[in-house]
């Protein structure tokens, strides 16, 4: 498998997607519509729709049912506007004050703090209305849309992204030496793997799928959820600007709780290796089918970005 080029051609699809929703919902004043086009559509990896659609695929391969990608699609780029909305309303001088974002500056910087709010309001709100309106029409033949919306919305909230962003910033300038390692793990597995995970989670929901797939594709979200996030830690130090997309250092200049400052890099980076090799694992059951995650948990380990 050509790991990238298959990625490439996934994002691809993601992007002409989001291109036609915001075509679709464009009938509202055109300067909340501009400011969420701008950073909905500022590139970036796509990865928590290429989660969804995969795992969604996946379990469709494994219970020998056709897929029906173009059903579940909106739902993947819903997901794409959840995750956006938390990096505009994270990059605010009210959370962590960040001029840059995927190689733009960032949305507060271009449309101003009170727009940058409003398109991270709009683009949140504007995900759950794509769901309700795309929801498959025979609900007796896709029982689980229902369930995998319910899963996101979890997954986004207090229980999940938004709980672990609020204990993150309750832990700035925390003792690192002295700090509970439970307290980091909730951090990390809240506020990035929560999503990382759900969108796994509502892809195999979506699909109708089994006890097995759908644990199976829990467990690799936690273990790849757990290695994206302490590589985004350890890239926060050594990253180089000009391909990260954003000024490295903001961890350390506003106090986080990092697995790089907890143990340092060296074995920071031994702990992210751990959970790559956990997430493939996981992927033993699939064979051939679960190539595309085994291919996407090794590549964290050559993440520049």
């Amino acid at each position: 498998m050509d790991f990238q080029s298959v990625y490439r051609q996934k994002v691809q699809s993601v992007n002409l997607a989001l291109e036609q929703l915001l075509k679709e919902y464009r009938d509202c004043p055109p300067a909340i519509h501009n400011a969420m086009k701008y950073s909905l559509m500022a590139g970036g990896k796509r990865l928590r729709p290429v989660l969804f659609l995969e795992a969604y695929e996946l379990t469709c391969r494994y219970q020998h049912k056709e897929p029906e990608t173009a059903l579940v699609e909106p739902m993947a780029c819903a997901l794409e506007m959840i995750h956006t909305y938390s990096l505009i309303h994270d990059d605010l001088p009210a959370m962590d004050n960040d001029d840059y974002r995927r190689g733009k500056r960032t949305n507060h910087k271009v449309f101003g703090e009170a727009m940058a709010i409003l398109a991270g309001d709009g683009l949140l709100n504007l995900a759950y209305e794509v769901m309700l309106d795309h929801m498959p029409k025979d609900g007796i033949k896709h029982p689980g849309y229902p369930k995998a919306m319910s899963v996101l919305a979890h997954s986004a909230g207090i229980f999940g992204m938004i709980g672990g962003q609020v204990v993150d910033m309750q832990s700035e300038n925390m003792d690192c030496n002295r700090s509970d390692d439970t307290l980091l793990d909730y951090i990390h597995t809240h506020k990035t793997e929560a999503l990382i995970t759900g969108s796994l989670k509502a892809g195999a929901l979506a699909a109708d799928g089994d006890e097995f797939v759908t644990n199976t594709v829990v467990a690799y979200g936690k273990a790849y959820g757990m290695a994206f996030q302490i590589t985004d830690d350890i890239l926060d130090v050594t990253g180089d600007p000009s391909v990260l997309g954003k000024l490295p250092g903001s961890d350390e200049k506003q106090g986080k709780l990092t697995y790089p400052a907890r143990f340092g890099l060296e074995l920071s980076g031994e702990m992210a290796k751990k959970y790559v090799e956990q997430a493939v694992s996981t992927m033993n059951g699939f064979g051939s089918e679960g190539e595309f995650l085994r291919q996407l948990a090794f590549s964290v380990r050559n993440r520049n970005q």
